[in-house]
């Protein structure tokens, strides 16, 4: 589907989408559980995908008329799926049910669309057999389609670091309801550590006690899932809030702010876009009691932004360092190419379509935007939601209207984006 934006001023209130991460985590934890309700989930393709999983190992998900979701679990005992198990376009659910998989006695196997099946899942995989499963790639390639026999006992594994932090999150929340418990020692720095943050903040949560310590993460085996007074609440989606912050830097009516409510404190890394934005020159202010962040059009000078913690930031960054003045240099990112799709060079073929002057390096991605000047254009989302969101902010700040292909594709994370840009004033033909 295309999407034409024209620039536009923007100003008004918008509410934070609630968090994919917590949502996919809070899912899989209730069907680890003996039932939960998670309260404020977000419901997209990607975290349905996780709901489909734990339906069919044995739990019963049910949306209410109040838009929670109910959820009959397993009891840390999943079923063999009757049938592969489609993840579609998520990889946060092929690599967090892997590990659930990994639990169920017998054999499961798992695939998705072309874009999952090109993503990198050979650590994880290795790290089954090492905890007395077996799992494999049908190719032989450490790519999905995946087959993973359990059940596993526990153990000590050792991993790298920096292909992908669920592997490490799958295996802490599986590792709970391991006789032995899962040990994971990191042979490589860990990128995008605060996503396993996250998941030790929905552990706790629920009632299950994880660590770190060093360059080492832990569970103890034989737990329980037990969420407190069986619910559990969704937070905001920092991800998600950072296209609305960087439209508003961006686009704001000069005597008026673009307000997102719901911004709450919480382990999303994420949260980074304020101070992020903030060193930009933006004016932007966030009250964390009240959970609300203002921002107003600003005039924004370029930056280094590390990325290694905060890959989902990086469309988001890129987007907003071709409407800086100066050079913004993106720092660490060799990790966002393992992505739905390889966002370092897709950012960089797509901002060049507006004008922009952009350098492609192995691990990273250099703006200049003195030297760009930002014409409206078609443009193409490659079917992933974070590229369409960051070229539709860089489309409100760009001479003249720009058309975004793929648009559809924010389903996944935010399905009332371009819903949510309307009411605050884009002008938005879909």
């Amino acid at each position: 589907m295309d999407t034409e934006i024209t620039p536009s001023t923007l100003a008004g209130t918008a509410r934070a989408p609630p968090s994919k991460s917590y949502t996919h985590r809070a899912i899989l934890a209730a069907g680890y559980s003996g039932g939960a309700l998670v309260y404020d989930p977000l419901i997209s393709a990607d975290t349905e995908a996780t709901m489909r999983a734990v339906d069919a190992m044995g739990g019963d998900v049910t949306e209410t008329e109040s838009g929670a979701v109910e959820i009959d679990g397993f009891d840390g005992r999943p079923d063999v799926p009757a049938d592969v198990l489609d993840c579609a376009n998520s990889g946060t659910t092929m690599r967090l049910v892997t590990g659930a998989a990994a639990l169920a006695d017998g054999i499961t196997v798992l695939s998705g669309d072309a874009s999952l099946r090109s993503r990198p899942q050979g650590p994880l995989l290795s790290a089954i057999d090492e905890l007395g499963g077996r799992a494999e790639s049908t190719r032989g390639n450490g790519r999905a389609p995946l087959v993973v026999r359990g059940p596993i006992d526990g153990g000590t594994v050792s991993m790298p670091g920096d292909v992908s932090s669920q592997f490490v999150s799958s295996l802490l929340m599986a590792g709970a309801l391991t006789d032995e418990g899962v040990e994971v020692d990191l042979e490589t720095e860990l990128k995008s550590a605060p996503y396993v943050d996250i998941t030790l903040e929905l552990l706790d949560e629920f009632g299950v006690e994880a660590g770190k310590g060093g360059d080492s993460y832990h569970v103890e085996g034989s737990q329980f899932y037990e969420p407190t007074d069986g619910e559990y609440h969704v937070p905001g989606d920092f991800s998600s809030i950072s296209y609305l912050l960087a439209a508003g830097a961006v686009a704001a009516d000069e005597d008026a702010a673009v307000r997102v409510e719901g911004a709450y404190p919480s382990a999303q890394g994420d949260t980074h876009i304020v101070p992020v934005l903030g060193r930009m020159g933006a004016d932007v202010d966030w009250n964390r009691d009240d959970g609300v962040v203002t921002v107003r059009r600003s005039s924004l000078s370029g930056t280094e932004v590390d990325v290694g913690d905060t890959p989902d930031l990086l469309p988001t960054v890129a987007a907003l360092g071709a409407v800086a003045d100066g050079e913004t240099r993106i720092v660490n990112c060799e990790h966002v190419r393992y992505k739905e799709t390889d966002r370092v060079s897709v950012m960089a073929e797509e901002l060049e379509k507006f004008g922009a002057s952009v350098e492609e390096r192995e691990d990273e991605l250099v703006v200049n935007g003195d030297e760009s000047d930002l014409r409206g254009a078609r443009v193409e989302g490659h079917a992933d939601h974070r590229i369409v969101m960051a070229l539709s902010v860089a489309a409100l700040a760009a001479d003249g209207p720009t058309t975004v292909g793929d648009a559809e594709h924010v389903d996944v994370s935010f399905p009332d984006f371009f819903q949510v840009l309307y009411d605050l004033g884009a002008d938005i033909d879909r």
